[in-house]
């Protein structure tokens, strides 16, 4: 057999310019050899040379194409070609109404929605520019450094997600894409944007999050369509004044930046609902005087020293307020302004006192004062949680009670009528007599309470002789108690429970658990998840050996106590970070 008929049996690898033929032959003991680009056939493994037929044909009967998640390098060139029908594919389609398996031309649209997401692309062909129809391409978590000037040939583009790339510029026609209402660009490495955003006069979600920007054209005021901003995680400095034209901005990110202050412009925002300027730089927060919707307002590690009068007159409708990590010295009466206010945070700063009149603020679910030298309360009165230093600051308004002594006894025979504050009752549903020595307690009391609603009563560490202790030896409790549908709080402190009691785990509406000074051995995390709403836990003094780190997951928790156990992690000093870091660290902990 000559040497051409043996080659003329072996297959040859072709693909445009690779090509490699294989020589087996061992004619004059030359062995094997191989001819061509050998490196180039194996780059091809890494490639998506070409799609299945199948999810060609799907893609045009859908308009939709998800190559999401496959490792490619490049995008195979059927994709952009995708709605070009040359020559030898309109020889494919079928043109018979009879044929039910081929493709028929009359089924085809033309490609709206293209993902790529996850891939391991580098750049994106001019020939993208083929697909004018497309009106989603996503792109994001790829390692993309460059796009194409022809990506504003797009002009149908409604929704743009380049987020988690390698980008450092973006070209100019994309702010031509005037249809665009999302443009997600975080996490890449911008430094600078571009004036021509303000072009984008339909835009509605914006996020520059996780960049390297320095400044904030002014133009962004033009965005006025613009519901959702996110610029956290930059080097800005300073905001643009006209950030205060964006008149439909509802969210307003700017957390992890270097503002030192906010500019005046930004309180006058109308729809604006929620504003996190936490981890900056920022001495003083502006008036928000039109913003009268404003819902949400974290200014958390900052350098704030305190909040004047007339600005908590601008937060009346503000529900989560936080001003953690500041330094804040004098908490004004004029909080109690803000009656829908529902989450306080004021942990870290250096405050020594508290209002008592704050204990009046019905709506109040969670207060945190940790981490401030109080002076005038204890801190045993803090650490039992927001419900029970409340009621401590409230008790301090009833002037005409019985200071007592150091050792908290009172003088009290009787506590009557005169002894409290018949508005505080009505506003509070709440009658708080704990600690007062007292020994007997009026039926007119008892009546005006009844009277008032009273939901709560709280007659712990008094010298009542009808009326059984808080201090019991119980162990267990009746299933019939998970009739109490509506129990926000529950007290089993100074008990000999072993294990929580099963009809814990039922009351769904529970926020407040406090179980220290018992004998429990295992935290029943799968328990406590069935507690949607529960933020404090108190499991100190008890015989717990093991912290199971899913505890971590309980996000809502925002006081979790466990000291006073015997177990050796997590450690006092990861205690003594608070309860935010402590379920950080179980959480680390769980096993993958």
């Amino acid at each position: 057999m000559s040497q051409k008929s043996a080659n003329s049996r072996i297959p040859r690898v072709t693909n445009r310019a690779v090509a490699v033929s294989v020589n087996v032959s061992r004619g004059r003991g030359k062995g094997f050899r191989l001819r061509g680009n050998v490196g180039a056939c194996f780059h091809l493994q890494q490639k998506e040379p070409t799609l299945h037929p199948q999810i060609i044909k799907q893609a045009r009967q859908s308009g939709q194409l998800n190559l999401s998640n496959r490792g490619m390098v490049e995008v195979p060139d059927v994709v952009w070609d995708i709605n070009n029908i040359t020559p030898e594919k309109s020889k494919m389609l079928s043109v018979s109404l009879d044929d039910t398996d081929g493709e028929k031309w009359w089924d085809q649209v033309e490609l709206t929605k293209l993902i790529l997401a996850s891939n391991k692309l580098s750049t994106i062909p001019s020939k993208i520019s083929n697909l004018q129809a497309l009106t989603v391409l996503d792109v994001h978590d790829n390692q993309l450094t460059t796009l194409p000037d022809s990506i504003g040939d797009l002009q149908a583009l409604t929704r743009l997600n380049l987020s988690h790339n390698h980008l450092q510029a973006l070209p100019k026609s994309i702010f031509q894409l005037k249809e665009m209402h999302s443009l997600l660009l975080q996490y890449n490495q911008l430094e600078e944007l571009d004036e021509d955003i303000g072009n984008l006069l339909f835009l509605e979600q914006l996020d520059l999050s996780h960049n390297k920007l320095v400044s904030i054209p002014c133009t962004i005021g033009y965005l006025s369509h613009v519901s959702k901003l996110n610029l956290s995680n930059n080097k800005l400095k300073m905001l643009p004044p006209e950030i205060g034209s964006m008149d439909a901005l509802r969210n307003l990110d700017i957390t992890h930046n270097f503002l030192t202050e906010l500019p005046e412009e930004l309180g006058i925002l109308l729809h604006l609902e929620h504003l996190y300027v936490r981890h900056n730089h920022l001495v003083c927060l502006p008036l928000f005087r039109g913003s009268t919707v404003l819902k949400e307002l974290q200014a958390g590690d900052n350098r704030i020293s305190g909040i004047p009068p007339e600005l908590l007159e601008t937060l009346m409708t503000v529900k989560v307020l936080d001003l953690r990590d500041n330094k804040i010295s004098v908490l004004p009466d004029e909080i109690t302004m803000l009656r829908g206010l529902e989450r306080l945070d004021l942990t870290n700063n250096v405050l020594s006192s508290l209002p008592n009149a704050l204990g009046t603020m019905s709506h109040l679910k969670f207060l945190s004062v940790e981490g401030n030298p109080m002076k005038s309360i204890r801190r045993d009165v803090i650490q039992r949680g927001t419900v029970h230093l409340l009621r401590w600051l409230r008790s301090r308004m009833e002037g005409s009670l019985s200071e007592g002594d150091d050792s908290g006894h009172c003088v009290h025979q009787e506590i009557g009528l005169h002894s409290v504050d018949r508005f505080t009752l009505h506003v509070t549903r709440t009658l708080d007599l704990s600690n007062k020595g007292v020994k007997s307690i009026s039926e007119e009391l008892v009546k005006v309470a009844v009277e008032e609603d009273v939901t709560s009563v709280d007659l712990s560490k008094n010298a009542l002789t009808d009326v059984p202790s808080r201090n019991n030896q119980l162990n267990d409790l009746p299933l019939e108690l998970s009739t109490l549908t509506l129990l926000k709080e529950l007290n089993l402190c100074n008990n000999r429970f072993e294990e929580f009691p099963p009809v814990v785990f039922t009351f769904e509406k529970l926020e407040i658990l406090f179980a220290s000074d018992n004998k429990i051995r295992i935290v029943n995390v799968s328990g406590f998840a069935k507690l949607p709403v529960l933020t404090v836990l108190d499991l100190q003094n008890n015989d717990i050996s093991n912290v199971p780190p899913e505890l971590g997951n309980l996000r809502q928790l925002r006081s979790l106590q466990l000291e006073g156990n015997p177990f050796r992690n997590p450690r006092p000093s990861v205690l003594a970070k608070g309860t935010l870091a402590l379920l950080e660290y179980l959480r680390d902990r769980i096993p993958c």
